[in-house]
């Protein structure tokens, strides 16, 4: 039973176990909701299902599970954001190894894209068909967007991609046309502890500041709990304290930019937004200019402005709220 891993999530699992038992699977999904909440997890166990069932050889079960898990199955494409270096492109996690400073967020780039439709021009080798699964499909540019556009509208007869994103309102329309919504959801409490506890990270659930940023997102909690330990103390403290001076403006910005790539800046974003609202009383209207501020610093830092003028720009209007 392959979506026994998946936990909390019970509409989408019996939305694709249909598909399957009718025989009537899309050729393209959107898997549409909060990151964290086991997206990625429900779209490897739906290629396990596709990948097990008539017209695939057979295989060990287990040994299928441990190849989705690695991504290496030769069927299966499994696309993620990159950053460009060098002429290369670098996954997260491959840009953290090397060691490599990133001054904006990674994203899906059409020359990923075409991998796609190179991908797709074979027939499968193992499995009675092909899938293809784009990770945080939002990053897509427009070019990307309109290519894999191309893709999807003649993707196979023996093909399927799935698409995982927020929802509806961050990807083009004609993307989300040619899309079957499969929605997923953010967790009650008991279903946030049952999946941190089988992650092994219960003192995750024993934090409630983490728990509080998390809104029912599994992930989100790790991954605060994890930006907590990275980020120097120091830098919190500051960021959250009244900044009274144009010299304390531009010294924390400094430090922010020097200390943090973007990825780190965008979660302390979060993190000064998630502390505002504990204090937005205290605030009185000052709180609504606070909030404008950070909401346009993320927008900047997402469209590639430098980070160092950003917040310069931030806590300088901070000093006159």
């Amino acid at each position: 039973m392959p979506f026994s891993e998946l936990i909390g999530q019970n509409q989408a699992v019996a939305l694709l176990n249909q598909a399957v038992a009718q025989k009537r699977i899309a050729p393209a999904y959107l898997f549409a909701g909060p990151p964290g909440v086991g997206r990625a997890l429900a779209a490897k166990c739906f290629i396990e299902l596709l990948f097990s069932g008539p017209g695939s050889k057979k295989q060990d079960p287990q040994k299928l599970q441990h190849r989705l898990q690695e991504r290496n199955h030769p069927d299966l494409l499994w696309v993620e954001p990159t950053y460009l270096h060098q002429g290369k492109l670098l996954s997260s996690k491959e840009a953290a190894d090397s060691g490599l400073k990133r001054k904006a967020p990674p994203q899906i780039r059409l020359e990923q894209v075409r991998d796609i439709g190179r991908f797709l021009s074979r027939p499968p080798l193992e499995a009675a068909r092909t899938a293809v699964v784009l990770e945080q499909a939002e990053t897509m540019r427009e070019s990307a967007a309109n290519g894999l556009l191309k893709t999807l509208e003649e993707p196979g007869v023996r093909a399927t991609l799935i698409l995982i994103a927020p929802g509806v309102d961050s990807l083009l329309p004609t993307l989300i046309s040619r899309c079957q919504r499969i929605p997923f959801y953010r967790l009650n409490g008991e279903n946030m502890g049952r999946v941190l506890e089988n992650a092994g990270r219960p003192e995750v659930l024993a934090n409630a500041e983490v728990m509080a940023m998390a809104q029912g997102s599994p992930g989100e909690a790790i991954a605060c709990w994890q930006q907590l330990e990275d980020i120097p103390a120091e830098i919190l403290q500051a960021a959250t304290k009244e900044i009274n001076t144009t010299r304390e403006a531009l010294e924390l910005a400094r430090e922010i930019s020097k200390n943090l790539d973007t990825q780190g800046q965008l979660w302390l974003v979060d993190y000064l937004q998630h502390n505002l609202w504990q204090r937005q009383d205290s605030l009185g209207g000052s709180g609504k200019q606070y909030l404008e501020s950070l909401e346009k610093a993320r927008r900047c830092l997402i469209g590639y402005v430098q980070p160092r003028l950003v917040w310069e720009c931030t806590f300088m209007d901070l000093c006159r709220t």
